[in-house]
């Protein structure tokens, strides 16, 4: 297999080591492999019983959807810039009204300028956690349609487009977390964006995984907490809306 694209399928593209291994002519089957198993073993057993915990739908659905959950911890394992643009696929293939596709995105890796930008913009509670992720994401909408009216539905359209972009991590075994909890003029300004756009949210993404021990109580009294949903009744009605209490 192509050292590069066996890289690619591990998530650890351009791994320097093992890169400097394979021009010193060393076998670096075995190491890769340990590798991956390494952060495997190490974590697996923490995100299977996490998964389950949070996983307690009424009815049967995707494993996709029952499994994920927005986590405050994430693996150490390496987030490839190939690996986003799937990510990013999934997300264009969104549909949109009149298929304005009214999303954008900013995204930015760990230790960079940038991140410490949308770091800054965060609220203090998700400051306290989200210097484990990966990679930070800004999601943006354009607000006005292309004749410079109201596109009331760009926010929904948003929404569709990290509906798959969430799927699409989900089945690559990688975890998103959506903050609202973002100071969305100030990241306006730090990233000069135009008035015409929104800053909607700020997404926290990396592969499944780390120590919740490592945590502090509050946020590892959450990570464990059981996911929990509002009733379908309340939800959804057919043939007419709820009735008021009295």
């Amino acid at each position: 297999m192509d050292l590069e694209l066996h890289f690619l399928q591990l998530g650890i593209h351009h791994c320097p080591d093992l890169l400097v291994r394979e021009q010193l002519g060393v076998s670096v089957s075995l190491t890769v492999n340990q590798f991956s198993q390494k952060m495997s073993l190490a974590e697996q057993q923490i995100t299977t019983d996490l998964k389950e915990l949070k996983k307690d739908p009424d009815h049967p659905i995707l494993d996709l959807l029952a499994e994920r959950w927005s986590p405050v911890t994430f693996s150490d394992r390496f987030l490839a810039e190939e690996t986003l643009q799937i990510l990013f696929e999934a997300a264009r293939w969104a549909p949109s009204s009149n298929n304005l596709q009214p999303w954008y995105f900013i995204y930015t890796f760990r230790t960079t300028e940038a991140f410490e930008k949308i770091y800054q913009c965060l609220s203090e509670y998700n400051q306290s956690w989200v210097q484990n992720a990966p990679v930070l994401m800004l999601a943006i909408v354009d607000e006005k349609t292309e004749d410079g009216k109201e596109n009331y539905h760009a926010l929904h359209d948003l929404g569709l487009a990290m509906g798959n972009m969430i799927m699409q991590a989900q089945s690559m075994e990688i975890a998103t977390h959506m903050m609202a909890g973002v100071d969305w003029k100030k990241a306006q300004k730090v990233f000069e964006i135009p008035e015409a756009y929104h800053v909607a949210t700020a997404i926290a993404v990396g592969y499944y995984g780390g120590d919740p021990d490592d945590l502090k109580e509050n946020l590892r009294e959450r990570e464990f907490k059981p996911g929990k949903r509002k009733p379908l009744d309340q939800l959804a009605r057919r043939d007419s809306w709820w009735e008021l209490k009295k």
